[in-house]
């Protein structure tokens, strides 16, 4: 990983200094409140830091996808009650992200002060990484802070713009990401293990694809691992696949073997004849014994041992996407046991586990190991591009720093 500049790197004393800082303020709402805070508790360590040394502290987010209208319910100006009482400071709020509204707004903001600028994309240029909006959100700064990861994969004038014209810096939140990202797959203690789970292959083909010249052995789990049985011509009922795939299945796992890595595909399966919470239907066999009106929901117990016997060979695990249906019971079962032993391997010190995606941390929380794996994202896109090999943008835009 190339060198980028962290909070350490910025002066001691920042008295008076401004400090844009990209946050991810995009948090779920419940009418006027905010549904879950995560993203916000997760800059409290930039915001402070930053607050703490006396710098005027200005946050720049996205919120919804306004497409460049002025929508008051996706103003950011809702944010400010919440962040007022996470931070224990007062907070103010920006009307715009740019220009002479915004440069009046700071103007008498204080040392130490924290100020939340207005949507970014209320403005067209946003999303479109004008130069002018760019320039315009530049002005308002003598630095320029990127602590949104889950964000980064976008080149956007808040996230990658800003920062080739202001001295830029990862925050606290952001050289954690990179630096667990980096232990992941950069440079992996060995062997290396990957968990790949979700419903669909077309959505992960390039992860699995980045992954197979990475990893010593690769965990396919969910529909997609329907989709692998089916390449190999196992029958699988009514299972969700996508059977216009299987060529690009079996190049995957041809190239597994080339590269000698493992792809581990489930033997023993448990199924029922519908999708539904603890349907009579259900049961476990034998991956070759799926009925025709039966569909694949979990991985079977079985396997799940056998997956769990190749995690403690492991020394790094990375981990995107549930093994079967795990919101629905009992299809939660593989996911939640396969995650405990990673869990208990990571306490003993044995595994290094990074784990992300939405879908990921659901799962991670209903088995209840989120905080004992070594680092858990939050982000979703970003996440998913990191794992397919992609440069993003708004870390790239730190490294050339």
């Amino acid at each position: 990983m190339a060198a980028f500049k962290t909070l350490d790197d910025l002066p001691a004393d920042l008295t008076g200094k401004k400090v844009l800082v990209r946050v991810d303020l995009n948090v779920p709402m419940d009418g006027a409140s905010v549904a879950d805070d995560t993203r916000l508790r997760a800059v409290l360590p930039t915001v402070l830091d930053l607050s703490g040394r006396g710098a005027i502290v200005l946050l720049l987010s996205h919120f919804g996808r306004p497409r460049g209208h002025n929508r008051p319910d996706m103003s950011t100006a809702q944010l400010v009650l919440p962040m007022t009482r996470l931070t224990g400071r007062s907070v103010r709020f920006i009307e715009d992200c740019q220009g002479p509204e915004a440069q009046r707004g700071i103007a008498t903001m204080l040392p130490g002060n924290i100020g939340i600028l207005e949507n970014t994309r209320f403005h067209d240029g946003e999303e479109a990484n004008d130069p002018d909006l760019a320039r315009g959100m530049a002005a308002l700064g003598d630095y320029f802070v990127n602590d949104a990861f889950s964000a980064a994969h976008r080149a956007h004038a808040s996230t990658e713009g800003v920062a080739h014209l202001l001295p830029s810096f990862a925050g606290r939140a952001m050289e954690a990401e990179l630096k667990a990202l980096e232990r992941a797959l950069g440079n992996p203690e060995r062997p290396v293990a990957a968990v790949v789970g979700g419903a669909k292959v077309s959505t992960k083909l390039a992860v699995l694809g980045h992954l197979v010249d990475k990893v010593d052995q690769l965990i396919i789990g969910g529909g997609m691992a329907n989709t692998f049985l089916a390449a190999r011509d196992v029958a699988i009922g009514k299972s969700l696949a996508e059977r216009d795939l299987t060529s690009e299945a079996n190049a995957i796992m041809e190239r597994a073997d080339a590269a000698g890595c493992t792809v581990h595909l489930p033997y023993d399966v448990v199924v029922a004849k519908e999708f539904a919470a603890n349907p009579p239907s259900a049961r476990t066999c034998n991956v070759h014994e799926v009925a025709a009106d039966e569909m694949i929901l979990d991985v079977g117990p079985a396997a799940v041992e056998a997956l769990s016997d190749a995690l403690k060979t492991c020394r790094t695990l990375v981990w995107n996407g549930p093994l079967g249906a795990f919101e629905t019971p009992p299809f939660q079962e593989a996911t939640v046991v396969l995650a405990r032993t990673a869990a208990a391997l990571t306490q003993d010190g044995s595994l290094v586990s990074v784990a992300g995606g939405g879908d990921t941390v659901a799962a991670l929380n209903a088995a209840g190991v989120t905080g004992d794996f070594t680092f858990v994202s939050t982000a979703g896109g970003a996440f998913l591009e990191w794992m397919e090999g992609r440069t993003l943008p708004g870390v790239a835009a730190l490294e050339q720093r």
